[in-house]
């Protein structure tokens, strides 16, 4: 059964000097139960399409398309309606927890808000909800008491996480859950937010920059490039086996863990993303691609069948062609950005000659 479903969403947002495409005509599907996992690199439309979901824009975005919740368009609610969507049927857990929580007010009284607001328990019967929260994500019931400065980034997220399922929503976005934590704290809330959302049955949506992340905690993976998704499909398969030339170089930024021979191996994309106000003609990747044709420079490929249930818009998936390796660069790009590849590694080599070779 689908619980959420964009169709065609965009978000531009109006300033003084013109106007940003943020988001550009993104169409998504989320099943009831199911983890969606969203990727790119910073300013690629990521934290605006989860603000989008729950109307938490600021007052000069402007939201088109459609979002539909349970089959209820967000956008054509009430006010009234939305105070009631949000917490209880959908909520958030935003990025950077310091942030997200009140300074001034004790842990407790801010996880037991939502029940309060929406009715859904007397302050006795909230305390108690509290305390059962914050034993389900690690933390005893005597830290209701604390401030937030009094508690770790970890803590604090985990406080961002018993908030989010205060009051039971079908629907998580997770916004970036692990910014700023060391290694091991990360693994820890990922494997928790993994564990609550298989035990309670809830949808997610989590963004990140990290693929090997979405990989191991999402069904699904939407790798999103100037504010438009380019890859869709199981994760697993866009992790190993990206069809676009952009979710290849995300992926193979990461070293392997365990792998000597990686080591060398994570490529630097060259470049920077472009300005949402000045996006390039044609495919909006082709100044980055290392893979890149010459029609890509004038042809804006949407997004194409890549396999079972798979999706990306590029043209060599488009002309049935097997993508090219973009996890080595091409030195015109590179020297374009100012930038020098690291040495590759025997494998990267061996892929390199067998390239010659075939040409």
């Amino acid at each position: 059964m689908t619980l959420l479903e964009l169709d065609d969403l965009s978000v531009t947002y109006r300033i003084a000097s013109g106007e940003v495409p943020a988001v550009r005509g993104v169409s998504l599907t989320l099943d009831s139960g199911a983890a969606l996992g969203v990727a790119g690199e910073s300013g690629s439309g990521k934290s605006t399409l989860a603000m989008a979901l729950l109307r938490l824009l600021p007052r000069d975005a402007r939201v088109g398309g459609r979002i539909l919740l349970g089959g209820e368009d967000v956008l054509a609610m009430s006010w009234g309606r939305m105070r009631a969507v949000r917490w209880a049927e959908a909520s958030i857990v935003f990025q950077g927890a310091q942030h997200g929580l009140n300074p001034v007010r004790r842990i407790g009284d801010q996880i037991a808000e939502p029940l309060l607001v929406h009715g859904l328990a007397k302050p006795d019967a909230a305390r108690k909800r509290v305390a059962e929260l914050l034993d389900q994500v690690g933390l005893p019931a005597w830290r209701s008491r604390s401030y937030p400065h009094e508690l770790s980034g970890g803590q604090r997220q985990r406080v961002m996480i018993a908030m989010a399922l205060a009051c039971s929503p079908r629907l998580i976005i997770a916004d970036e859950p692990t910014t700023a934590l060391d290694v091991m704290v990360q693994a820890q809330v990922l494997t928790l937010i993994k564990d609550l959302v298989a035990e309670h049955g809830i949808s997610l949506i989590m963004i990140s920059h990290d693929l090997s992340v979405l990989a191991d905690v999402c069904d699904q993976l939407a790798v999103m490039y100037a504010g438009r998704v380019v890859e869709h499909g199981p994760s697993g398969e866009v992790f190993h086996e990206a069809r676009h030339p952009y979710s290849r170089a995300l992926a193979a930024a990461f070293p392997t863990v365990g792998d000597p021979l990686s080591r060398m191996a994570p490529k630097g994309l060259g470049g920077d993303p472009p300005d949402p106000m000045q996006l390039p003609s044609g495919c909006s990747f082709h100044p980055r691609c290392p893979v890149v044709l010459d029609e890509c420079a004038t042809l804006d490929v949407d997004l194409w069948p890549a396999g079972p249930g798979r999706t990306a818009a590029c043209v060599h998936v488009r002309s049935d062609a097997s993508v090219p390796d973009a996890s080595v660069p091409d030195a015109s790009v590179n020297e374009q950005a100012g930038t020098t590849d690291a040495p590759v590694d025997a494998v990267d080599a061996q892929a390199v000659e067998a390239k010659e070779e075939a040409s």
